[in-house]
């Protein structure tokens, strides 16, 4: 069975937010089983030569599809939707979209606003370097904000995997509120996108099997 590397106890700041999220929700949409070895971060669990031989940055999620490993989120959620035939077109051109926007979501926007987070953060608030990404991530998401014009989800006209990464994105602790006030666009996508009954369940789901400590 699929296993999945997954938090069991994390940090408090980051219950909630952690990306072993994306890749329960994408399948709890696709309806897959599967099975969580639970990471206690706080014990150190990352950190352990077992699961270095699963991800040698020690870094959640990760997946093991019987032998086949996996890592990284974005990855992950592209094996599986290409493995299920869900959340992904099966025409060429409709999964280059989704390949475009997942990466899109991971490298053009969550760069920025993580940045930005991660400078706060280490005491660089108000900063130079702090001014300079909040206006890089002000730029990107006034551009997502005029795709998003007109358009339900972000890569095709249904749900795909790249939503799921872009929600996450946008919806994490990391991403200043503030960022998203003046778009509308993207506020209505968000609530579309984190509406969905699977995201719902795999939330209450997340946050009844992981302690914050």
């Amino acid at each position: 069975m699929l296993k999945v590397y997954g938090f069991s106890r994390v940090n408090p700041f980051a219950h909630g937010n952690t990306r072993d999220l994306r890749v329960l929700w994408a399948l709890e949409e696709m309806g897959m089983p599967y099975e969580i070895v639970g990471m206690d971060h706080p014990q150190g669990d990352l950190e352990s030569e077992s699961f270095g031989s699963v991800n040698p940055f020690r870094q959640i999620p990760a997946i093991d599809d019987d032998g086949v490993v996996v890592t990284e989120s974005g990855a992950i959620l592209l094996y599986l939707a290409r493995k299920s035939g869900k959340l992904i077109p099966a025409d060429l051109a409709g999964e280059a979209q989704v390949l475009r926007w997942s990466v899109a979501a991971l490298s053009s926007v969550e760069t920025p606003v993580l940045s930005m987070w991660f400078v706060g953060l280490s005491g660089g608030k108000g900063s130079q370097p702090h001014d300079a990404l909040r206006s890089w991530s002000a730029l990107r998401l006034q551009q997502l904000d005029g795709w998003l014009r007109n358009r339900a989800f972000v890569a095709t006209d249904e749900f795909t995997v790249a939503d799921i990464l872009m929600t996450h994105v946008l919806a994490a602790a990391s991403t200043a509120a503030e960022l998203l006030e003046p778009h509308a666009n993207v506020r209505s996508y968000l609530a579309r996108c984190m509406a969905r009954p699977a995201w719902k369940r795999t939330l209450d789901a997340y946050e009844a099997r992981v302690e914050a400590g």
